[in-house]
């Protein structure tokens, strides 16, 4: 009787997992000492190697003073202009402001009025997508993950270009442009593929509108009614100006420049950011957060009470609870140190709306691990590194609020995002100079002679 195949390649995988495990040993942590290896590409104080140079972003998070890194309240600077300036202006005028930014950091000025119309109008004539995309690319391979699907559908997006390898700062600029107003709809579109095929739900596909904002058509195309409300509207908004950029160093925009380093097209250089983006470490982060919050809610009887509270922290560090990571997920960042100006302004609005919408005291819980958090963790680690909420903390709160399925958390990073992978992308192409990036890695495997294969036990 044959074995059965599954059970065959089972038994396979197995044993090269065991033959693997025989013969790769873990390199010491000493090797990467004594060869001053820099892992996650960091120095020893924590600070991050010096990869590059750019005029986009800029994240400050502390300042050198006599060789010493001193905390400091975090800063996010967008083409030279200080993020909370320009969140108070839309604010002030109650505007929407992530095409504004958009152009900003793409083109490297703000816009005049006449300029922000004329790029308004090029997003809204290309929101649809080619003839026929959604059926062929999304539905007929619908995915579990919406990032998976949305990687997919965008190195897909390559087969409908006339001009898909082109590297003229021309081509560069209309592809960047076809991103950032298609990718909206590829998520909205891949989620509700997902939720149909996956979630035997009702299969809803709603034609962009040409008079809304992104934010406006990302509510209205999720939304089996379309309906939404403009705080609504306006908080979402707020969240895709605050994730559009974040410097050059972080790991998706980083990824999106080493391959745009070698030449190849832009959508192989944006589905690789979006696979970055997707990891827990990174834009997944947000997920984690609201995971291990609904952990803590189940454990904490009284959320006013801080020993309680305490203790569950605690557990997590200890690998005790929640996903057993030994991670608070939410707290902590490799360059802010006092604050995160993004999950300061998150917190600042999502407050407000956690008021109208009846979850104080939910919102109190979150503001509960942020003030306890640091504590735990220095006396844990037995160290006095300062320790902030970062935005991963209030920003699924925030979609919760607005009742934007945990589906949607990652992806819309991703919607976010896409401005500043593209303006790093079109950077990393023209500044002069160009290289590609090819970091170094050190062998430390032993020589050995070839034995031919009759002679191998």
């Amino acid at each position: 009787m044959l074995m059965n195949q599954s059970t065959l390649k089972k038994d396979c995988i197995e044993q090269f997992c065991r033959e693997y495990s025989k013969n790769n040993e873990n390199i010491p942590w000493e090797y990467y000492e004594k060869n001053a290896v820099k892992r996650g590409l960091r120095n020893a104080d924590g600070t991050g190697i010096m990869a590059g140079m750019t005029q986009i972003g800029s994240v400050q998070g502390y300042y050198v003073q006599d060789g010493e890194r001193v905390p400091m309240p975090g800063k996010l600077i967008y083409r030279g202009i200080d993020l909370d300036e320009m969140i108070d202006e839309f604010m002030r005028e109650s505007r929407f402001g992530f095409e504004e930014t958009a152009y900003l950091l793409l083109f490297g000025n703000l816009p005049s009025v006449k300029q922000l119309d004329i790029f308004k109008g090029m997003l809204s004539s290309t929101r649809s997508l080619p003839n026929m995309f959604t059926e062929d690319v999304i539905i007929k391979a619908p995915s579990s993950d919406v990032m998976n699907e949305l990687e997919r559908a965008v190195l897909a997006l390559y087969s409908y270009d006339a001009q898909p390898e082109e590297i003229s700062l021309a081509n560069q600029f209309r592809q960047s442009v076809e991103l950032i107003a298609r990718v909206p709809v590829i998520v909205a579109h891949a989620f509700a593929a997902k939720r149909h095929y996956y979630n035997k739900e009702s299969l809803y596909l709603h034609h962009p509108q040409e008079d809304l904002s992104i934010a406006e058509n990302f509510l209205y195309s999720i939304r089996h009614d379309n309906q939404y409300t403009d705080q609504e509207a306006k908080l979402l908004d707020l969240c895709l100006v605050l994730h559009a950029e974040h410097g050059g160093g972080n790991n998706s925009t980083f990824t999106c420049r080493v391959l745009s380093s070698t030449g190849t097209d832009i959508y192989s250089a944006i589905a690789a950011a979006i696979g970055s983006l997707k990891g827990p470490r990174h834009g997944g982060a947000n997920i984690k957060v609201v995971e291990m919050m609904n952990y803590i809610k189940e454990q904490v009887g009284d959320w006013k009470d801080d020993d309680e509270i305490r203790a569950v922290l605690q557990k997590l560090l200890d690998k005790e609870a929640g996903d057993r990571s030994g991670l608070i997920y939410g707290m902590g960042h490799a360059i802010y140190t006092r604050s995160d100006p993004r999950a300061v302004l998150l917190k600042k609005f999502g407050r407000e709306t956690a008021r109208m919408k009846g979850m104080l005291e939910e919102f109190d819980l979150y503001e509960a691990v942020e003030r306890l958090a640091p504590n735990v963790i220095s006396t844990n680690k037995g160290d006095r590194k300062t320790v902030c909420a970062n935005v991963d903390l209030y920003s699924g709160m925030v979609y919760q609020m607005m009742s934007i399925p945990l589906d949607l958390y990652t992806p819309l990073f991703a919607i976010a995002r896409m401005v500043g992978w593209c303006a790093h992308r079109i950077e990393e192409l023209f500044q002069p100079g160009n290289r590609i990036i090819r970091p170094a890695y050190k062998a430390v495997v032993p020589m050995r002679t070839f034995v031919p294969l009759d002679q191998r036990g």
